[in-house]
């Protein structure tokens, strides 16, 4: 599946948060580039081994454009948490906005 977020936040800040969040929900760091990462682990239950390329660019001149592609089928654990990570990003570019359950 993939997924795209457009950020105030740096690319090297976006790519520095990711190294730090995926490894809290399972993944590993395989492979990196200057603005590219790929994670591969197992998340969920029962445990599926999934893979997460994340690749930050530029756009537009003031926007960072992140965009996940995940191996999973469906909506995964990791799916879930590559929108966490989203939520991270948008708290670093306004850290006055609050987090809310929208229903």
């Amino acid at each position: 599946m993939k997924h795209f977020h457009r950020t105030t936040v740096l690319p090297d800040a976006a790519i520095a948060e990711a190294d730090l969040f995926f490894p809290t929900i399972g993944m590993k760091q395989t492979a990196s580039g200057a603005r590219t990462r790929t994670y591969e682990g197992t998340v969920g239950e029962p445990g599926d081994h999934v893979t997460l390329t994340l690749t930050v660019k530029m756009e537009g001149g003031h926007y960072t454009f992140v965009e996940a592609q995940t191996s999973a089928q469906g909506e995964s654990r990791l799916d879930r948490g590559v929108k966490n990570y989203f939520t991270r990003l948008h708290k670093m570019a306004d850290p006055r906005h609050a987090l809310s359950a929208s229903y």
